[in-house]
């Protein structure tokens, strides 16, 4: 038997090499594949049409014996299922086909993937590569904003092209000879693919973790402190059983190894050491505290040449300021205004609640008399009385702190057999020219009692949220509700502009692979032209020159690119499409939670109308008039008829504007129908043109347009009286007894 091959995808007959008419194709009913009837060995029967034909691969009577044929007939058998099916169209019949043959059902029908992905169905339809049609390997941005795979824009440039395959647009000679890889694609497509299967299997993170009795006694003995430098400085034992977050000071109770705690004087080699003992945790940082919830210590090492040390109470100058960026990590140069921020608002807020902050001096401290001759020396509880900020003597704003000592222990450099007492303020100088200035208003909570004659907390001090270490092994740590970002929330922010470091508008890729706003760009380069021209003495013009342009986020010029800037439409989609994704999944929890608030709140109201009715008695028989529309009318004060809705204020806007005449009423009336002993003027918070009447009918007046309520009290009137109106006349107000 001669061996039977249908057409090729160009239409030539894979058998006798020629391109057959039209009328010598014949398609099969299943497959859809074109045969050349000419070099078919068989012929149709008679009784047969060719719209019922099927080709010898498909029309296979014999069972399968083994599994190749079984899967084959399985497939057979779908498709034909497939074309059975009268409810699709030829369009749909043929997107299936393409699916079963592609095995793209077969990936679906997968018990570990039925998940269905949208996030990575929205990047296949908005990144696609226009080569291979998959979603991009190292993905490259064209400037006119399409994406393409990199080995496939190297085979196009390879091949000559210098246009974009997709828009024709001229492609930069630089970007030809070196494209770019887009790393804010690279991520997004990479989280879309793992969050394929997050819900079938889950890595688990691999992290080093040594538990706190085996930890060393000193720090950088373990196997990873080998790198030369601090870089394992938390690798030493913590002594102490006291949390992170800890206020006040260190008691015995919390030193289980010498029963005795942190004493006031105690000394160490180093901040590390310090840190083992839990006095001041960081051993870079100078402050250890919590924007939100308070400091608690502190470390003059001589960082800020304007602080002032004067032992009992010193003057301390908060963080930042300084560019620490690339190699200036120890830059002692202020360049620019601190603020109340980080670090420095955790000491605002322990200025504020009178919370208790241990200081520790070290040796590094050369202008201050009470500063250590070696080492770090824990010195005590103090208590920030005051913060503001001023210029600094480099001419930049710095944050200020007033400390004051209020420990039950003396200090190290006194004789005193005794701890501190309240003692006045000091005078500053600067805070005549200080702005911001925070005092203490209320009770502090670390506070002196004069009967018992210490330093204790007045107020329960707050609640740990962190962990404490026990016998080498950590307490329960309450773990406080974490809101965890979504696939779509942590794609977004991979799609933020790296000027305003928020979502992007109008998206433009530049040619080194860089993503911004079309706004921020454009505003960075503001005022900016591509071309200077260029005088010679003022006599002649010389050639001009062409301007440089650094992309912001790298050195790359992008002054061509500029010129003409073209949005990339496909990440804007996309963008576009998690947005609105994201808003319909918040509007729908938010929809439940604002039914439960109504919910709640009508229940609200109806106890307090019940409540109303048992104290102040049923008045019946109540009328409004002077109103536009009919109103309905309560059976009692605070209650409708079963027939109504529980009691809310009943509103009645007039559908035409029009200006109003002497006898008109006013545009909007709000009926309250409250008891008669809240009825009087400032016992209920009356909107604008708002009347409260009050057991009879009575004329009501208007009010005046562009009045102010506040300023006006003729605007918001109790009718105790029910003579009594409001009557108005052109720019004219008063009171008129009727």
């Amino acid at each position: 038997m001669a061996q039977q091959l249908p057409c090729d995808g160009d239409g030539n007959c894979m058998v006798c090499k020629s391109k057959p008419t039209t009328e010598e194709i014949i398609n099969c009913k299943t497959c859809i594949t074109p045969w050349h009837l000419t070099c078919l060995s068989g012929t149709l029967d008679a009784s047969s049409s060719p719209d019922g034909w099927e080709c010898p691969d498909c029309d296979n009577p014999i069972a399968p014996t083994n599994s190749s044929s079984n899967v084959r007939s399985d497939l057979i058998a779908s498709i034909r299922a497939i074309e059975n099916d009268s409810s699709l169209t030829d369009h749909d019949k043929a997107i299936k086909r393409q699916h079963l043959l592609s095995g793209q059902v077969a990936h679906d029908s997968n018990p570990q993937s039925s998940g269905h992905n949208h996030i990575l169905e929205l990047l296949d339809q908005g990144f696609n590569c226009s080569f291979c049609m998959q979603l991009p390997e190292r993905p490259v941005t064209t400037p006119c904003g399409h994406n393409f795979c990199l080995k496939c824009f190297q085979k196009w440039i390879g091949q000559g092209k210098r246009t974009c395959a997709n828009c024709r647009h001229p492609i930069p000679s630089k970007m030809a000879s070196n494209p770019r890889i887009n790393s804010s694609l690279v991520v997004a497509i990479r989280m879309a693919k793992m969050s394929k299967d997050v819900g079938s299997k889950v890595q688990p993170k691999v992290c080093q973790f040594i538990h706190n009795q085996d930890r060393p006694n000193q720090a950088y003995t373990t196997e990873r402190a080998i790198k030369s430098g601090k870089a394992n400085a938390c690798s030493g034992k913590i002594f102490v059983t006291v949390p992170p977050d800890h206020f006040g000071p260190i008691l015995a109770e919390n030193d289980p190894e010498r029963k005795q705690g942190v004493l006031v004087g105690e000394t160490w080699v180093d901040r590390l050491e310090c840190r083992q003992w839990g006095a001041h945790l960081p051993h870079v940082a100078g402050i250890s505290g919590q924007s939100e919830y308070g400091a608690q210590s502190v470390a003059l090492s001589g960082g800020y040449e304007d602080d002032e040390d004067h032992g009992e109470w010193f003057l301390y100058t908060g963080s930042g300021g300084r560019d620490l960026s690339g190699n200036k990590r120890t830059n002692k140069t202020q360049s620019f205004d601190q603020k109340f921020e980080k670090q420095n608002e955790s000491l605002r807020v322990s200025c504020r609640k009178g919370y208790p902050v241990r200081v520790v001096r070290s040796h590094k401290e050369k202008r201050s008399s009470y500063a250590p001759e070696k080492g770090v020396r824990y010195d005590g509880i103090y208590r920030i009385e005051k913060c503001w900020r001023k210029p600094g003597i480099q001419g930049f704003k710095v944050c200020r702190y007033l400390f004051v000592r209020c420990d039950n222990d003396p200090a190290p450099w006194t004789s005193d057999d005794h701890g501190d007492h309240p003692r006045p303020l000091p005078d500053i100088e600067e805070l005549k020219i200080a702005t911001d200035i925070t005092e203490r208003k209320g009770t502090p909570c670390w506070d002196y009692d004069s009967q018992g004659g210490i330093w204790k907390w007045s107020k329960p001090p707050p609640e740990s949220r962190k962990q404490a270490v026990v016998d080498g092994k950590g307490t329960k740590k309450v773990r406080h509700p974490k809101q965890t970002k979504t696939i779509r929330e942590r794609l977004l922010k991979e799609f933020s502009c790296l000027i305003c470091r928020k979502i992007m508008v109008m998206p433009l890729t530049t040619p080194c692979a860089h993503n911004f706003c079309k706004s921020c760009l454009e505003g960075a380069f503001a005022g900016q032209t591509f071309v200077r021209q260029r005088i010679c003495e003022g006599r002649r013009t010389l050639r001009a020159q062409k301007n440089i342009m650094k992309c912001p986020s790298c050195s790359a010029d992008i002054s061509d690119f500029l010129q003409y800037p073209q949005v990339n439409r496909e990440l804007m989609h996309v963008i576009d499409s998690l947005q609105r994704q994201s808003k319909e999944i918040d509007g729908d929890e938010e929809n439940v939670d604002l039914d439960e608030e109504t919910v709640d709140a009508e229940e609200k109201t109806i106890l307090s109308a019940e409540k109303n009715d048992a104290t102040d008695g049923v008045i019946k028989d109540k009328e409004v008039c002077n109103t536009d529309a009919e109103i309905p009318k309560c059976d009692e004060i605070g209650k409708q008829s079963p027939t109504n809705t529980p009691s809310k204020p009943q509103t009645q806007k007039n559908n035409k504007r029009k200006k109003p005449d002497n006898d008109d009423i006013i545009s909007e009336v709000t009926i309250h129908t409250d008891n008669t002993q809240n009825c009087k003027r400032g016992a209920i918070d009356v909107p604008e043109a708002t009347v409260c009447t009050n057991l009879q009918a009575s004329p009501v007046g208007r009010k005046l347009k562009g009045s102010d309520p506040q300023k006006n009290d003729a605007d918001k009137i109790c009718l105790s009286n029910p003579a009594v109106g409001v009557q108005t006349r052109g720019k004219k107000k008063k009171l008129v007894e009727g």
